[in-house]
């Protein structure tokens, strides 16, 4: 099926080019001039519209298998498509944790009829506990090249070593939500005058700092790839800019909600703003936007982590950590593009994670289009996750993804 996609401004990591008229033809998308061989089927009026190549997620979470009321593969593949992504990192904590053949076999079984693609995240440590090795060369004979514990840091020095030794015998890249654990045992949000002033046991950018420090010398020792996820605090940028100045196979992302939110946003306890790392403050936030703009932070990530009415409905302190981030990811790209600009908001969601995951294509199979104007009302009507957590829930947003192609796959949403 060829489509004209009529006066499309298409964004690359450098501008939004001028109207231009590209085919779609049904594996590809090419110029107009070069397109005489396809017929056109249909013709689509893009012109107020945005585009770009299809947009990657590095960090996501179903709750399938074990916890499929928050989120089933299903619904998730639903999500991805609708939110604009041909391509997502699914995380390893599942019950049972995804960190054995089966697993493997069972999500790619599920995923199989996506329209998005996906890469499963296999477990670097039994159960995503840090303690036991997982069967890291018999998981990459299923195809599995990431590994990670997902929300939980590798924090065990001795661990995360041999873990980047035996991730180089395939090339592979260990995924890490870098933080000290018992530097943030208890803490509920950034530590700082916002938790003083209400009480609450704080997360200190410490945590993170110290951490990000460590692994970073382990790195330095064993050689391997690691990415480091949802990065949060300026001590953190800095360490990361360094060793990538010093050569050290490094690559960072942060959650997008992350520069939307601060930690005084917390001052009314909304569960829904409950996340890990938490919100920091503005010197923080001032840090990752610079390290967006200098390449120091490879990519952007939704982080997307449904919960269920019972995990965030009760006292703050006792409330899970986590939020949606899927279908409101383009609206908060909106709230930021002023400040940010579409082509380095669009270069963190494209090539940004294709280097890291070491996909890196000139080919322009995929493609998002998005009306940056467009109002709609996040609800329970449009919303196609099965869970609600997200502190934007029954609001008005704008930015709507209208089609997605992603190969031979062609959807109006």
């Amino acid at each position: 099926m060829a489509v004209l996609l009529q006066a499309l401004r298409l964004i690359d990591s450098h501008r939004i080019n001028p109207p231009k008229n590209f085919v779609y033809t049904g594996h590809q998308i090419v110029d107009e001039n070069s397109s005489s061989d396809f017929p056109i089927e249909e013709t689509i009026d893009c012109s107020d519209f945005l585009a770009s190549k299809g947009w990657v997620d590095l960090r996501c979470m179903s709750g399938e298998p074990g916890e499929e009321y928050k989120e089933s593969m299903d619904s998730l593949g639903e999500v991805l498509q609708s939110s604009g992504f041909v391509k997502a990192v699914l995380m390893p904590n599942t019950h049972p944790a995804v960190q054995t053949r089966n697993e493997i076999q069972f999500l790619k079984s599920k995923a199989a009829n996506w329209f998005s693609d996906l890469i499963v995240e296999a477990a670097a440590t039994k159960d995503t506990k840090g303690e036991d090795f997982t069967d890291i060369l018999d998981l990459n004979q299923e195809g599995v090249f990431v590994f990670g514990d997902g929300l939980h840091p590798i924090s065990n020095p001795d661990r995360l070593m041999k873990i980047l030794q035996y991730l180089q015998k395939f090339d592979g890249i260990l995924f890490d939500q870098t933080y000290e654990p018992l530097l943030a045992l208890f803490g509920q949000m950034h530590e700082g005058l916002t938790s003083t002033r209400i009480g609450m046991k704080g997360i200190p950018n410490l945590a993170e700092d110290i951490a990000i420090h460590k692994n970073l010398e382990i790195l330095r020792y064993s050689g391997g790839r690691l990415h480091f996820q949802t990065i949060s605090t300026k001590g953190a940028v800095e360490e990361i800019r360094k060793a990538k100045k010093e050569g050290l196979n490094v690559t960072a992302d942060i959650s997008l909600y992350q520069l939307i939110f601060s930690d005084e946003d917390m001052l009314d306890f909304d569960t829904n703003l409950k996340v890990m790392p938490p919100f920091r403050g503005k010197e923080d936030r001032d840090a990752l936007i610079e390290g967006l703009k200098d390449g120091t932070i490879d990519a952007i990530v939704s982080n997307h982590q449904p919960q269920d009415i019972d995990a965030k409905h009760m006292e703050f302190d006792l409330s899970l950590f986590g939020m949606l981030g899927l279908q409101t990811f383009l609206p908060a790209m909106c709230k930021l593009a002023d400040e940010i600009t579409w082509p380095l908001l669009i270069s963190k969601i494209t090539s940004g994670p294709e280097v890291v995951l070491g996909q890196q294509s000139d080919k322009l199979d995929s493609l998002t289009l998005f009306d940056p104007e467009e109002k709609w009302v996040f609800d329970k009507k449009s919303n196609k996750s099965l869970s609600s957590n997200s502190p934007w829930y029954n609001t008005e947003l704008m930015g709507k993804v209208k089609f997605v192609i992603n190969k031979n796959k062609f959807v109006k949403i």
